[in-house]
């Protein structure tokens, strides 16, 4: 089983390089499964009221960070 590699914690504060529309986010909850090859997701509040969530695995392709969200 590979570890997982978490990118983002509550309280991060992030953007999208690609919705600046959304406005910064703030990492509001973070969820992790205990069975082998599950997800880790994270939910974040941007400036446009939306929260949305994203996987926060950078072992996954999928990853939040590939997508375009980062630290600020």
């Amino acid at each position: 089983m590979m570890n997982k590699r978490l990118y983002l914690k509550v309280g991060d504060r992030v953007n999208h390089l690609h919705y600046a529309s959304w406005g910064s986010g703030e990492v509001v909850e973070e969820k992790h499964s205990h069975l082998s090859g599950g997800f880790c997701f994270v939910r974040i509040l941007f400036k446009d009221g939306k929260e949305r969530s994203f996987i926060n695995d950078l072992n996954n392709t999928h990853c939040c960070y590939y997508s375009g969200i980062r630290l600020i």
